[in-house]
């Protein structure tokens, strides 16, 4: 698969998915600006990009589904701290 690309392309991609951790969770913390100042539809549609990252992040489900039921930012916040002291 990585044979179509150029030996600099191979190690872009290579090192994006050994931190594919710090991408999603560098995600999150921008989502919860982006939550904090959404609104109506926009806002639904961040819930449901927060939750795919937290589960990329392997957040327990049960925590994905109190978190984006009380749809309140303070939680995710404090899941994405909680994960930056990891």
């Amino acid at each position: 698969m990585l044979e179509n690309y150029s030996p600099y392309q191979q190690k872009v991609i290579k090192n994006y998915y050994a931190n594919i951790d710090k991408v999603s969770l560098q995600r999150l913390s921008e989502l919860v600006t982006e939550l904090y100042l959404a609104e109506g539809k926009k806002k639904d549609k961040l819930w449901q990009t927060a939750a795919t990252t937290m589960k990329k992040l392997e957040v327990p489900q049960s925590r994905i589904d109190h978190i984006t039921s009380k749809a309140d930012v303070t939680l995710l916040a404090g899941v994405v701290k909680e994960l930056m002291g990891k």
